[in-house]
């Protein structure tokens, strides 16, 4: 989780939203890839951390199936970044902090709880979850000029 919230850092730095992703192999420990948010300076609305990230992984791997893998993530998923961690087939969700107005996984959509959703990792939440939420709050508060 200190890799994605470096992630996390450098997106902030670069002026986008601070969200950073990592995913990791677990049974080596190997960070397979990592990504931060990029929508403003990609132009690209679906460039989140998460879709970045598993978009770098399913390169590397040469596989779109990310199965057995986990997914670190400073917030938590909204619903179109659920909707590809379940098609990537992704084993394992650890994310920081919540998102009550835009999450995906135990807010809002609630994407994994779906009847329709045909893969469903295992999730874990509140890991850093007090250092995301600072890094957030800090970029927001630093954007309204407060």
């Amino acid at each position: 989780m200190r890799i994605a919230l470096a992630e996390a850092q450098a997106a902030a730095d670069a002026g986008e939203t601070p969200v950073g992703a990592v995913i990791v192999d677990p049974t080596t420990g190997e960070v397979v890839a990592k990504a931060g948010n990029a929508p403003i300076g990609t132009h690209d609305p679906t460039a989140h951390a998460e879709i970045r990230a598993i978009r770098l992984a399913a390169e590397r791997l040469g596989n779109y199936r990310l199965t057995g893998l986990s997914l670190f993530v400073t917030l938590e998923p909204c619903a179109m970044c659920a909707g590809a961690i379940t098609h990537a087939r992704i084993g394992r969700l650890v994310f920081g902090a919540d998102d009550p107005k835009g999450g995906g996984v135990v807010h809002g959509a609630r994407v994994f709880d779906q009847p329709t959703c045909h893969w469903k990792p295992v999730v874990a939440s509140g890991v850093l979850a007090d250092e995301s939420a600072d890094l957030l709050r800090g970029f927001f508060r630093a954007r309204r000029g407060r």
